[in-house]
């Protein structure tokens, strides 16, 4: 009897999650612990497993939404019968006022009679919102790609097989006054979700700047002594503020409506913008890393993901956050606050500038980091005091390592 492929729950409070791309066709043979389709969930996009070996029969869902539980494929022996599985879904449309919008746009031209197969229809391509997105990151012209979904709909394995290339040129055209609609993904919906909820939330903000002459006189030697690893300043980060989240342990807590979890161990969370969106993997345990074993750890996580590759466990228990946009140029910056974390350090690029040192002026490497602290954790001297600290290690590496 075949066995039902049903959408798996990948964390705790997940209660759907959304098929993007399935990873293997119907009749290709599938390995019991193979990749088998991707999901995007609230926290993240990945490859899920299959729990079984045979072939896949049938896929129940090829794309969209699903509560946990559903079956959405059929695996079993070749020519294997499946019970008959209910009609996909066709793309959801809502009423805006008196307009309906698709998946693809918005007008306000009556509906017409569905044409032939093709991707386009009176001038607007049908595509899918994943298809368009990977078109736009790929420099892919999406109106040169023969669709090969439902009514020759553009959908993503189309974009995928693709070269990219350039969009012909033409004159520019009049606005017709159709808007794209884009629907959010799961994982947009999380971030907008938490940056509200951090918005909500009472927050001071403290700065300081600190002389980078020692530590990246350390970079440039640890990179000499482990030419296997790329050493950066963001992992010296990671480090020190690890070690002064030991010595200011009230920091390194998370706040809940009626406690605050202080955690043994500093798990510290990187900013990455990725493909899917702004994401936050975790380092864990940093204290107990060396400096090398932590540009590892943070060249793998961040990794996996630009390429869509975390999984939820990668992004849980973090208990400080850092976000650097210093390789962007921005000298200076706050960070939202990322609940249910305390604190959250913006590092900024590092530049030269005059400093004053024994009666003279120099000029020195100064990198200006911004700290964002809830008040319902942690007090104005408490934050001070940490961030004291990490001006103090930053500046003398070898007091933290």
């Amino acid at each position: 009897m075949a066995s039902e492929v049903k959408l798996p729950r990948l964390g705790q409070g997940m209660e759907s999650g959304t098929v993007t791309k399935w990873l293997k066709n119907e009749g290709d043979a599938v390995e019991k612990g193979e990749p088998l389709y991707e999901i995007d969930t609230d926290k993240v996009t990945q490859e899920v497993e299959s729990d079984f070996a045979g072939v896949l029969l049938k896929i129940a869902l090829r794309e969209g939404e699903a509560p946990v539980g559903q079956t959405i494929a059929y695996i079993g022996e070749a020519g294997e019968e499946v019970a008959a599985s209910e009609p996909e879904p066709a793309p959801e449309t809502e009423k805006v006022s008196d307009t309906t919008v698709s998946d693809t746009t918005v007008s306000d031209t009556p509906a017409e009679a569905p044409p032939a197969p093709s991707s386009a229809s009176n001038g607007r391509i049908k595509a899918s919102p994943l298809a368009r997105r990977l078109a736009r990151e790929r420099g892919i012209d999406i109106a040169t790609l023969q669709g090969t979904g439902p009514d020759g709909r553009v959908i993503a394995k189309d974009v995928e097989g693709a070269e990219a290339r350039p969009a012909p040129a033409a004159p520019a055209a009049v606005p017709t006054g159709d808007v794209e609609s884009i629907p959010l993904t799961n994982i947009r919906k999380t971030i907008a979700r938490r940056l509200t909820a951090a918005w909500q939330a009472p927050v001071f903000q403290l700065t300081v700047t600190a002389d980078m002459t020692r530590a990246n006189e350390l970079v440039s030697r640890a990179r000499e002594l482990n030419p296997d690893v790329r050493i950066t300043v963001t992992d010296l980060l990671v480090k020190v503020c690890a070690q002064a989240l030991m010595r200011h342990r009230n920091v390194n807590v998370q706040y809940a409506e009626d406690a605050l979890l202080r955690f043994p161990t500093a798990n510290v969370g990187i900013a990455v913008a990725a493909p899917q969106g702004l994401v936050v993997p975790v380092v864990r345990s940093v204290e107990r890393l060396s400096l090398a074993e932590v540009a590892a750890a943070r060249g793998d996580i961040v990794a996996r993901a630009r390429d869509n590759k975390l999984t939820t466990q990668d992004l849980e228990d973090g208990t400080f956050t850092i976000s650097n946009l210093g390789m962007f140029g921005i000298e200076q910056f706050v960070a939202v606050l990322n609940p249910p974390q305390a604190a959250i350090l913006a590092v900024g690029a590092t530049v030269d500038m005059p400093v004053a040192r024994d009666g003279a002026v120099e000029i020195r490497p100064v990198l200006t980091m911004t700290l964002t602290v809830d008040h319902r954790a942690v007090d104005g001297a408490e934050g001070a005091d940490f961030l004291r600290t990490v001006k103090q290690f930053v500046e003398d590496p070898a007091l933290a390592l």
